[in-house]
């Protein structure tokens, strides 16, 4: 299947590690022009110089912190923004329950998951407008179906994000520009790492024990490759995507087991 990628300019978020440099790799092979957002420099050069480039694509990459929204605007403010995909995916906040969680744990969470999500959309939708053509996709979780335990805030922003997606799907499906979530599983990510980790210590286990336990919880009895997650949302950024709007698409190999 031709996607049609080619001419078309892409902002990937968090596209140093995981999902995200796994998503702008793929887009990059299927001919978009990719620009990489992040906060680490070095690494967005890394990744940068991993990108597939002919003769027609032109990649960037822009650094910005989203634990800042005023500096991440100014970033944008002072770049050009005309990019027909954005994709939004940005680190989980850490684990624990919800009853213990500071309220500075939540004002953080709020700002870069919804106030940055938010900032990002407001620069890029003029240019979609203008063209009839944009992909708006979100990197969640699948806790927008169903909370996992021991991720309070992470559950109580990922379903923020999830209604803050759906009603713009409402707004902009009118100008071609489609909204869409893609809700990661367990991922074989560093942040799986870290959930990981941290699941072996409250249950006084070791990481490999806690490792099979969770894929058991899975049908396929594996973690995903971010290259699986981020096919999903290659096809969904694509133009035979253009029909599918306002959707929570699991990529979790079964294992949530609401519809």
């Amino acid at each position: 299947m031709n996607l049609n990628l080619k001419n078309k300019n892409a902002l990937v978020c968090g596209s140093t590690q995981g999902i995200g440099k796994a998503t702008a790799i793929l887009l990059a092979e299927e001919g978009a022009n990719v620009t990489l957002i992040a906060r680490n420099e070095n690494k967005l050069k890394a990744v940068l110089s991993e990108l597939t480039n002919n003769e027609s694509q032109n990649h960037n990459y822009l650094v910005a912190d989203f634990s800042n929204p005023a500096a991440l605007k100014n970033v944008l403010e002072n770049s050009e923004v005309q990019f027909h995909i954005l994709i939004n995916n940005t680190g989980g906040p850490k684990g624990g329950e919800l009853l213990s969680a500071t309220s500075t744990e939540l004002i953080n969470a709020f700002q870069m998951h919804i106030v940055c999500n938010q900032i990002l959309v407001q620069a890029v939708v003029p240019f979609m407008k203008k063209e009839q053509y944009g992909r708006i996709i979100n990197v969640i979780s699948t806790s927008v179906k169903e909370p996992i335990p021991g991720l309070g805030v992470s559950n109580t922003i990922r379903n923020a994000v999830g209604n803050w997606s759906k009603t713009l799907a409402s707004e902009l499906g009118e100008f071609q520009i489609t909204v869409n979530n893609v809700l990661p599983g367990f991922t074989d990510t560093a942040r799986l790492d870290q959930i990981i980790e941290l699941k072996a210590q409250k249950q006084n286990t070791t990481e490999l024990e806690m490792e099979q336990i969770m894929k058991s919880y899975v049908p396929a009895k594996r973690f995903a490759k971010p290259e699986e997650t981020a096919a999903a949302i290659t096809f969904l950024a694509s133009e035979q995507a253009s029909y599918i709007n306002g959707i929570n698409l699991p990529v979790d190999g079964g294992r949530t087991k609401s519809l």
